[in-house]
């Protein structure tokens, strides 16, 4: 455990996937086809409390490209907004080299295996406790709350435990 709070405190950034980490993973489609994805405002609020309290920013990086998932980012202050991304591994180590972040500085989230490949380039790998079971395999936390849920509030109130105590 003392280990683990070693690495909770050097965590400088934190990238997130959406769905099924701050999304349950479920859409809901309207009449017209458009569809619509639900937020936890606790995520929110760790958002903010990552930014505020410890000044550890937070990015997203997604395959899909939603309209929804713009507008929840540009309601956080989140500015590292990468969309309808296929290949997560280039992106990640673009965003090591553009905030001179070494790999145990930044922290992941992610509930699904095309997360997995991000792996070996992040300090800590966290996962939803309903991620996939090989995702759970490859996690150096699983957390207690599922993805839309909370569990981005959870690992958030974990980094700050760590960088305040």
């Amino acid at each position: 455990m003392e280990d683990l709070k070693i690495k909770l405190a050097k965590i400088k950034w934190v990238l997130t996937d959406c769905d099924g980490v701050l999304t349950d993973g479920g859409v809901y489609y309207g009449e017209e086809g458009e569809y619509l994805k639900k937020f936890n405002v606790r995520d929110g609020m760790g958002v903010e409390r990552l930014r505020t309290l410890v000044q550890v920013p937070t990015g997203i990086i997604t395959g899909e490209s939603s309209p929804s998932v713009v507008k929840r980012a540009e309601k956080l202050g989140i500015t590292e907004l990468n969309l309808g991304v296929k290949e997560k591994k280039g992106v990640v180590n673009r965003i090591l080299k553009r905030y001179y972040l070494k790999t145990e500085e930044l922290a992941y989230i992610g509930d699904d295996v095309n997360d997995l490949v991000v792996r070996s380039l992040v300090g800590l790998f966290f996962c939803p406790a309903d991620a996939l079971p090989q995702v759970k395999a490859e996690a150096d936390v699983i957390l207690t709350l599922d993805g839309g849920r909370g569990c981005f509030r959870e690992m958030a109130e974990m980094i700050i435990k760590a960088k305040t105590d």
